[in-house]
């Protein structure tokens, strides 16, 4: 990951109507459900990209011997694949720099679902953790739609990033070489740079201030987490790493990350175990990044939720999900006090589904003084969080599943949060309902 920062512009899309955000979904929900990818597959990865670097001077670094072994490596994994793979070259600091691109065969083309990661290192290691990681978690995920046989209804396109310590050089040189018509056709970036950080965090890109689309994506990368009952933070990342260029194009972008240099504090700690006051990864950019500065716990994680969020968003010619409805209005919550955000819901016909999925987005600096409910049009009432003490941690990031399918479908829907304790204040940023 990279050092620097820039700021990226909210590009235009999605209307408003007031405080409601309607969003016909139109992508077709997967037949089959993405299968566990073995982290040992993942590892044997890593461990390549350690020999290559130990053979090749320490590194894997931009215009080095050992990133363009790096490069070949993946490529004869995803070409034997079936994947059509092509070397996209770049000059930088007078070196010769690589981009590789691998496209699955299928899908529509003029909707395509777009992920990557960086591939160089440091010079000062061999980049395993930064970002080996990322690299190996997205070219087994690759490797295992082959041999699934996915037949997505998106495109699906794969990107390993050059010179990405010197300054995003290589996803900018990329994105700038597209044609408005090429960048207008990828409909979704997802950026996995650092997952496997030996004191890990689970944070997922926050889609604030980002292309209209980015939240769809969040909530896709947040879905894996949910589902095995690991508690993640957004975090907004800047233009610390390749999604930054695929965002100034107006394109949605999301990714994971496990943390770099900054210390885990300790509500994370008591959230995620680990070490509070210690750097998520004490050997980012040194040259102990090594395969032993790998949580494999968080590397496994991470890749299955790259595997889900890639089933979940490229589709597989199933039944489509209906609507999906969301109030992105500002709502504060005052201490020991109970407020509600409303969403109304119209055009859906009969009841809400079994699965009906509930998004919320709660900043708060004490969420275990939170109560949440869903309260159906009639009335009715569904508990989604309970208050706690020992729960200290900030905020509410989560998707909760409720089974509504005895409730009218239209008509006016309520979160309603209830601050039960003094001292701690927050705001509703944000929540919607998935028919």
């Amino acid at each position: 990951m990279s050092r620097r920062s820039t700021i990226l512009p909210l590009a235009a899309g999605l209307a408003l109507t007031g405080a409601l955000l309607v969003v016909p979904l139109a992508n077709a929900a997967p037949t089959a459900v993405a299968p566990d990818i073995p982290v040992a597959n993942v590892q044997a990865h890593l461990n390549q990209l350690q020999t290559i670097a130990t053979n090749n001077g320490g590194n894997r670094a931009h215009g080095r011997a050992g990133f363009l072994a790096s490069i070949n490596y993946v490529k004869g994994k995803l070409d034997t694949a079936g994947w059509v793979t092509s070397v996209k070259t770049f000059t930088y600091n007078g070196a010769t720099g690589y981009n590789l691109i691998a496209d699955y065969p299928g899908g529509d083309p003029n909707s395509v679902l777009m992920a990557g990661a960086h591939l160089d290192s440091v010079t000062a290691g061999p980049g395993i953790n930064d970002n080996g990681t990322g690299s190996a978690g997205l070219l087994e995920v690759a490797l295992t739609v082959s041999s699934q046989n996915l037949q997505p209804t998106k495109h699906l396109r794969c990107g390993w990033w050059g010179a990405e310590e010197l300054g995003l050089v290589g996803s900018t040189n990329y994105v700038n070489s597209l044609p408005t018509a090429e960048k207008a056709k990828i409909k979704g970036y997802l950026n996995f740079d650092m997952i496997g950080s030996p004191n890990p965090g689970y944070f997922v890109y926050d889609a604030d201030g980002q292309p209209a689309g980015s939240l769809e994506l969040q909530r896709a990368l947040e879905e894996h987490f949910v589902t095995i009952g690991v508690p993640t933070e957004e975090t907004s990342v800047g233009g610390r790493s390749d999604h930054a260029a695929f965002a100034r194009a107006g394109i949605p972008i999301g990714g994971l990350f496990t943390g770099a240099e900054v210390g885990k504090s300790s509500a994370q700690a008591q959230k995620w175990g680990g070490t509070a006051g210690t750097a998520f990864d004490a050997c980012y950019h040194r040259s102990c990044d090594r395969t032993t500065n790998v949580n494999v716990t968080a590397l496994d994680r991470n890749t299955d939720a790259i595997a889900v969020t890639i089933w979940k968003l490229s589709g597989t010619g199933g039944i489509p999900p209906g609507p999906r409805f969301e109030n992105q209005t500002d709502i504060a919550i005052p201490d020991l006090a109970t407020v509600d955000s409303p969403i109304t819901v119209s055009g859906v016909s009969g009841n809400a589904p079994a699965g009906l999925q509930v998004a919320v987005d709660i900043r708060h600096t004490y969420r275990g003084d939170l109560q949440i409910d869903l309260v159906a049009p009639d009335g009715s009432l569904y508990r989604l969080k309970n208050s706690s003490g020992s729960d200290s941690a900030d905020n509410v990031s989560a998707t909760y599943t409720v089974n509504a399918s005895s409730e009218a479908a239209n008509g006016t829907w309520k979160l309603r949060v209830r601050d039960v304790a003094s001292q701690d204040t927050g705001t509703i940023n944000s929540w919607s309902l998935q028919f």
